[in-house]
């Protein structure tokens, strides 16, 4: 299957994918108990000429398909209604506020890739005492929840020593940096720990493959069967997890960003649920369905570049 081809393929299915993921989005949020209207309300008893109004200017006595359909018209006009809660538009919110989320995510995507590849690396290359701590601190950093991880560090490096601020996501980019150090550490700790192993065990299993020991025994030096003979058929295997990664960042940044205070989309959107703001809690979702859409779309197109045992169109590596 060419490359064009497969790409074409990919995409008509993410927009199918995105088109129901739309409507299970839309629909969710009418399934639990509440209205916009009670909380517009804040509790107080109102005539039926103002829940009349209330429910004319947010369409909510209309049939359902129909409210669907009129906002699927607006999002793809990039128009995602105005905010109950805050009674701004919904872009406005969200271009205030996308930024520190994906800023939190790719300093936490970074942390993660490092230090993950790393010690999967070194535990299975050196073995040992070594590869023995690294198991037990790759354990304990799977058993820590990114909330654990945030408050631990927070209450250690921002309130008793004071290196790092204790909430919000600062100001231009060096002083956002600064801000989200501590909570990107906390949302990567998980992951850090899952990737090492997941590093580690497919560099084992390449290691004992036939066409390591060929190259070693043709007197190639250590450190290229290493990298080029072990590392590079491991890669295959640890990319199949981008799309893991990715998506348990964008859910545990809602945990982090409330810890800290950063204001992001993770913290809007917990928010926005409580107060049963609809079209904000149905934007941050779609997004969030989109953007981890996108990775996997990325990840199928560069996993036959990684590893050639891999064909356009195939689901698995192979043996």
């Amino acid at each position: 299957m060419s490359f064009l081809r497969f790409a074409g393929r990919r995409l008509l299915e993410m927009a199918a994918t995105l088109l129901g993921a739309s409507f299970v989005v839309y629909g969710a949020m009418y399934l639990a108990p509440g209205s916009p209207a009670s909380f517009l309300l804040s509790g107080r008893s109102a005539s039926p000429a103002a829940l009349k109004a209330i429910n004319e200017q947010y369409h909510l006595n209309d049939p359902f398909l129909v409210r669907y359909f009129r906002w699927l018209g607006q999002v793809l006009q990039g128009d995602f209604g105005r905010s109950i809660t805050y009674r701004t538009d919904v872009s406005a919110l969200l271009a205030d506020r996308l930024p520190a989320t994906l800023l939190l995510v790719a300093m936490a995507l970074v942390v993660v890739a490092a230090a993950g590849l790393a010690l999967g690396w070194i535990g299975a290359v050196r073995g040992g005492a070594t590869d023995s701590a690294i198991l037990v601190s790759t354990t304990f950093a799977v058993g820590t929840p990114s909330f654990v991880a945030a408050v631990l560090l927070q209450g250690l490096f921002a309130v008793k020593l004071g290196w790092f601020p204790s909430s919000g996501a600062g100001e231009g980019l060096g002083d956002m940096v600064w801000h989200l150090t501590l909570p990107s550490i906390a949302l990567a700790l998980y992951l850090i720990g899952m990737l090492a192993r997941v590093t580690r065990s497919a560099m084992l299993e390449a290691l004992d493959s036939e066409h390591v020991a060929v190259a070693r025994s043709r007197g190639v030096p250590e450190h290229q069967v290493i990298r080029r003979h072990v590392f590079r058929n491991a890669l295959g295997t640890v990319l199949t997890t981008g799309g893991l990664i990715v998506s348990t960042l964008l859910v545990c940044t809602i945990l982090v960003e409330s810890a800290f205070s950063i204001g992001g989309i993770g913290q809007l959107l917990e928010l926005s649920t409580t107060t049963k703001d609809f079209p904000t809690v149905q934007a941050i979702s779609l997004i969030i369905v989109a953007l981890f859409m996108t990775v996997n779309l990325v990840v199928d197109l560069i996993h036959p570049l990684v590893d050639p045992r891999v064909t356009l169109g195939s689901r698995g590596s192979a043996a």
